[in-house]
C-alpha cells in the first residue's frame, strides 16, 4: 500500500549534489516538496527543474524546502544543474537526491518493490518516478501527485496546493476549487453556525452545507 495522507514519510539517508542528508533532519521545522525524475538530461525534467528554480524566493516566502530526486549519480545532477540554470535562467540552488539504487523511490513506493533497472536505464525504464510529495513540518504527508512522462507539471499549481495547505494546516477551513490567496474559504462542517460565526464573525451560508468566510478572520 502507497504512502497515505498523513502517514509520516520515510526517513532515508542518502547522496544529493550538495552532500550526505538526513532527511527528517534536513526538514528541520519547515514544510519540504520532494519531487522526483525519472532520469538527468531529459527534456520535460529540464523545464520542470527549471520551473522550480525560477520560483526559489515562493518557496522561502513559505519557509518551504525543496528537493529533487533522479535515478542517477550526484555527479550527473551536477552537471545537468549547468543545463537547467541555462534553460531556465535562474540557478538550481536546491539538492537533487541520488536514488542511483532506488531506495527512495521504493521506500516511497514510486516504482513496485522488484523494480529492477540495468545499466544504461532510458527514462523510460523509471518512468514512474515523476511524483511530488507535498510534507507538513510534523513530517506528515500532506499531499501527492503523480504525472505520466508525456506531460510536465504545473508548478504554479503546486505552489498554489501549498498556500491552500498551509491556510488549512491545523484550523477549521479548506478551500474550495481553484482557490487563490486571498479568496473566501469554506467553513468545516465540523462547526455549527453559531460555532462558525463565533469563531469567524460573518459568514456566507451559500448552502446548509456550504458556508464561506473571509480568510483573515
Amino acid at each position: 500500500m502507497g504512502l497515505r495522507i498523513n502517514d509520516i514519510v520515510p526517513d532515508f539517508t542518502a547522496e544529493t549534489d550538495q552532500g550526505t542528508i538526513r532527511f527528517h533532519d534536513w526538514i528541520g521545522d519547515n514544510w519540504a516538496i520532494l519531487f522526483s525524475h525519472p532520469k538527468d538530461f531529459t527534456p520535460v525534467c529540464t523545464t520542470e527543474f527549471g520551473a522550480v528554480a525560477q520560483l526559489a524566493d515562493e518557496w522561502e516566502k513559505r519557509d518551504t524546502k525543496v528537493i529533487g530526486l533522479s535515478v542517477d549519480a550526484a555527479d550527473e545532477h551536477v552537471k545537468w544543474k549547468s543545463d537547467i540554470e541555462g534553460y531556465a535562467g535562474a540557478k538550481p540552488a536546491f539538492p537533487i537526491i541520488a536514488d542511483v539504487d532506488l531506495a527512495v523511490s521504493k521506500a516511497f513506493e514510486m516504482l513496485p518493490a522488484e523494480a529492477y533497472m540495468p545499466d544504461g536505464r532510458t527514462a523510460a525504464d523509471s518512468a514512474s518516478v515523476r511524483s511530488v510529495f507535498i510534507i507538513s513540518p510534523d513530517k506528515k504527508l500532506q499531499l501527492s501527485m503523480t504525472y505520466p512522462m508525456s506531460v510536465g507539471r504545473n508548478f504554479a499549481e503546486v505552489l498554489r496546493a501549498l498556500d491552500a495547505l498551509q491556510a488549512t494546516y491545523g484550523n477549521s477551513i479548506a478551500t474550495p476549487a481553484n482557490w487563490t490567496v486571498g479568496e473566501d474559504v469554506i467553513v468545516a462542517l465540523s462547526l455549527d453556525d453559531d460555532q462558525a460565526r463565533e469563531k469567524f464573525g460573518e459568514i456566507d451560508v451559500k448552502l446548509p452545507y456550504l458556508r464561506m468566510t473571509k480568510r483573515s478572520a
